[in-house]
């Protein structure tokens, strides 16, 4: 017997991000997922090393990898019209479901407890963790806005505005480290990075 799941999940470099948005460089899903896994990890090991957690990095970086795989199916749906309002927000929720139900089916039936956790984070996974996992994610949000200002375009300048007001108000003091210790870094050339 064939199974669908690893083919499902290799799709995600088709899923654009940013729909709404005029992009000087588009973004994946996968790219995205990427990005978040690495500032996960090092949220998780901020929070170690200097605010006396002891959350597990490899976890948060694993989470982060799944976080986005049912967009495989829906599609990236544009954060304003996500949170539009509670009622777009519960049907989205719904279809995330079906989604979720829809990729594990993909897999053989032995595999398919190891891999619920990580499609269906909401409901099995440790929420401070997921706070970390979701503070990553905006991260990766707002590095994309910064990165798209620093090569001239102004279209994510609210965004950027609004993204990093969500992060500050998250209150996570590891979130904040990285705003004030490693965020300036992404507006500068590879050479002022390298001094």
């Amino acid at each position: 017997m064939s199974y669908h799941f690893f083919a499902m999940l290799s799709r995600m470099k088709y899923i654009n991000r940013w729909g709404l948005m005029r992009n000087t460089r588009s973004e994946n899903i996968c790219e995205h997922s990427l990005d978040t896994a690495i500032l996960a990890h090092a949220l998780a090991v901020l929070r170690n090393k200097r605010f006396g957690g002891s959350v597990n990095p490899e976890k948060a970086a694993l989470l982060a990898i799944f976080h986005d795989v049912t967009e495989i199916l829906t599609g990236d749906l544009p954060t304003p019209v996500k949170y539009h309002s509670a009622l777009i927000r519960d049907a989205y929720h719904d279809v995330e479901a079906v989604a979720q139900e829809r990729l594990l089916a993909l897999l053989p039936e032995d595999l398919r407890d190891e891999y619920t956790p990580l499609l269906r984070q909401e409901d099995c996974i440790d929420p401070e963790l997921l706070r970390l996992v979701k503070a990553a994610d905006k991260l990766s949000a707002l590095i994309k806005c910064v990165e798209e200002r620093a090569m001239g375009n102004a279209e994510f300048r609210q965004a950027e505005e609004s993204i990093r007001r969500s992060i500050v108000e998250m209150h996570l003091p590891e979130a904040d480290v990285f705003l004030e210790e490693f965020l300036p870094s992404y507006s500068l050339t590879l050479d002022e990075q390298e001094r």
